[in-house]
């Protein structure tokens, strides 16, 4: 019987099942074809092309596997970056969406039996967060684009920044409300004076300004006017002082938010200049204990000290062996620096203290850096924090 026209009934009707999705059981991952039924894909593990491609699967299994994991987990973390981003979702949503593409690799072909499994590799791996719960397994994307990382270390760099310039605003207008303040009290303190007279029948006459009326003898008021203007004098000569010292520190010009940022920004730019031009691109020093690294002279050196004898155009050393006592010429990049116990003796070859000898006191190992004091220089007592790779054991 021949083959059903384009347009004939059995031929859009065939189309039409082809759309949809068919039972995996009867999917071939190795030729990618999809049948519609037990008969089909019986027919299609007897053919001829089916055969040649397991010959070829049987020739490196792994090989196939590790490349249908690789296109699973790949195709699925980007559906799940792309669709739902950092969110927490239920896992079997997230499969169900994938598995909607008609073309998608199929989990049976893959190193994960279950989603489950697949699941917690994922979680094991560090790729999502995972958590069980009494309705399944949900995963939450964890984005390392390092793009990503970068626009976030921008925002929160910017959000302290802000949060900085706040606190110098808010700290400038607390200093100016004190400063008005305690000026404002001292200006305004009041001078009181006792009221004295020298007998009891003579009234007290108060001096209050050119229409104030005076009443009784006139001795008592002159003594009165004399503390008056004592007491006016001294309160002039206090005003003064307070005007002269206001207008000393109003002469002093003070720095607003924004100049105290950009001093602060400078200053930082100058020390970041100072420690690049500081720090060199050769460090080898003679007298000093290194370790080979290079495999290219055998086991035999391998991982064994040596002593620098002798520095040639600044990236070659002549070292000699601690075991053996041979004699070899290495370059930097062949050896690296050697750490001793805390209380020992150690050259700082690169940074702002180049060349000066110091006594290791502690070892930082969760930032990779040690506490040194030093030993010489102008500088002689002062303790810095180095690098691992910026001194280094004396012999």
């Amino acid at each position: 019987m021949g083959k059903a026209d384009f347009l004939s009934p059995k031929a859009i009707a065939n189309r039409i099942k082809s759309k949809g999705l068919q039972k995996l059981r009867w999917y071939c991952q190795m030729c990618q074809k999809q049948c519609r039924d037990e008969n089909g894909f019986k027919c299609h593990c007897m053919s001829e092309s089916h055969q040649r491609q397991l010959l070829l699967a049987s020739e490196n299994p792994n090989r196939f596997m590790d490349y249908f994991s690789n296109e699973f987990k790949s195709d699925f973390l980007e559906l799940l970056r792309r669709r739902f981003g950092t969110k927490r979702v239920h896992n079997n949503i997230v499969y169900n969406e994938y598995i909607s593409h008609r073309e998608h690799v199929h989990m049976n072909s893959t190193q994960w039996e279950t989603l489950t499994d697949f699941t917690k590799w994922l979680g094991r791996e560090g790729m999502c967060k995972v958590d069980e719960t009494p309705k399944g397994w949900y995963i939450q994307y964890v984005d390392r684009d390092p793009e990503t990382i970068r626009r976030q270390e921008e925002q929160a760099r910017k959000k302290k920044h802000d949060l900085d310039d706040e606190e110098r605003s808010a700290r400038f207008i607390a200093e100016q409300v004190r400063r008005g303040r305690d000026g404002k009290e001292e200006e305004e303190s009041p001078l009181f004076t006792e009221l004295k007279r020298e007998s009891e029948e003579e009234k007290v006459a108060f001096n209050l300004g050119a229409s104030s009326s005076t009443a009784g003898p006139s001795k008592p008021s002159s003594a009165l006017t004399g503390s008056a203007l004592k007491a006016a004098a001294a309160a002039s000569v206090k005003r003064k002082d307070t005007s002269s010292s206001s207008d000393s520190r109003g002469e002093k010009k003070r720095k607003s938010a924004l100049e105290e940022i950009i001093e602060m920004e400078e200053k930082k730019r100058k020390q970041h200049q100072q420690q690049e031009t500081a720090r060199l691109d050769h460090w080898l020093q003679p007298n000093i204990v290194v370790k080979l690294v290079t495999k290219r002279l055998g086991e035999k050196y391998h991982k064994k000290k040596a002593v620098v004898t002798e520095v040639r155009d600044k990236y070659t050393a002549v070292v000699k062996m601690i075991d053996s006592g041979d004699k070899l010429k290495l370059d930097q990049n062949h050896v690296e620096t050697v750490i001793p116990a805390p209380g020992k003796r150690v050259l700082i070859l690169n940074g702002p203290h180049r060349d000066t000898e110091a006594l290791l006191e502690g070892i930082d190992e969760k930032n990779f850096r040690a506490t040194l004091t030093l030993d010489s220089g102008q500088q002689k007592g002062r303790s810095v924090s180095v690098a691992y790779e910026d001194f280094c054991k004396l012999a």
